[in-house]
């Protein structure tokens, strides 16, 4: 594994309790990193701090992310214990399960814009004036390959992650000159516990339209987002990188 220099950063992982957000704390922290994971389940929180001890500082905040006040509090109290926030990986999400647009609830299609849309732009609310006012800020996104290009049965999971691309994109334009970085990756899909939300038809269409023939792994997903987290990322920012394996080469 090439080590990315992470020396002395502080990064928030949003859902690092497990799957991508996971091996993304994992990497970082390999890195030389200090990682604070913000996850609403506490019981995996703790469970998933107390796996990563032995690599470096690391420890779990139980944070509804969908809820501006529980995020103004967090970002509170991880700043009033780091004293700052140099990276921020937007990773919780959720699919919300599989259907026609017709068929799926509003209810359900609310939630899946929530957590995976509404979620990152709450926490880049009120990260980013602190990287603002340390000149130095790097966040990534994590949306995914349906905000390319529109899975059916998924609307609200495509339509959540498109969203995520643009946020990065205009995030990206105002920040530019103030030392913050913006950038989204848009994985294939990755065999994690997200697959318990899918079917198994879905499952088989996403591993059929891969040109490698198989799923990504968390672990390709946590070496990009750790360059992009890295100030050896100097001159990207509101770009989209592909991590599909051929399916989206654009």
């Amino acid at each position: 594994m090439n080590r990315i220099d992470l020396d002395g950063r502080v990064a928030v992982v949003t859902g690092g309790a497990q799957g991508i957000g996971y091996a993304v704390a994992e990497r970082m922290l390999r890195s030389g990193a200090r990682v604070v994971l913000w996850d609403v389940d506490a019981a995996r929180l703790d469970a998933a701090a107390a796996a990563l001890a032995s690599l470096g500082p690391v420890r779990g905040l139980p944070v509804e992310l969908t809820d501006d006040a529980a995020v103004a509090a967090a970002t509170r109290r991880t700043l009033d214990a780091e004293t700052r926030i140099d990276i921020v990986v937007n990773n919780a999400g959720i699919t919300g399960g599989n259907a026609t647009t017709w068929e799926l609830e509003p209810a359900v299609w609310r939630r899946v814009i929530d957590v995976n849309l509404v979620a990152p732009y709450l926490v880049c609310r009120h990260v980013v004036p602190a990287m603002i006012a340390a000149g130095y800020g790097r966040i990534v996104n994590i949306a995914s390959v349906a905000g390319k290009e529109g899975n059916p049965n998924a609307s609200h999971y495509s339509a959540s992650k498109a969203g995520l691309i643009a946020l990065t994109k205009s995030l990206a334009k105002e920040l530019a000159t103030r030392g913050v970085l913006v950038n989204a990756v848009t994985p294939a899909v990755a065999r994690t516990a997200i697959f318990e939300q899918m079917t198994a038809a879905h499952i088989e269409y996403m591993l059929g339209k891969i040109p490698m023939g198989r799923f990504v792994e968390v672990d390709e997903i946590a070496a990009l987002v750790a360059w992009l987290a890295s100030a050896d990322c100097s001159f990207s920012t509101g770009a989209v990188f592909d991590i599909t394996g051929g399916r989206a080469t654009y």
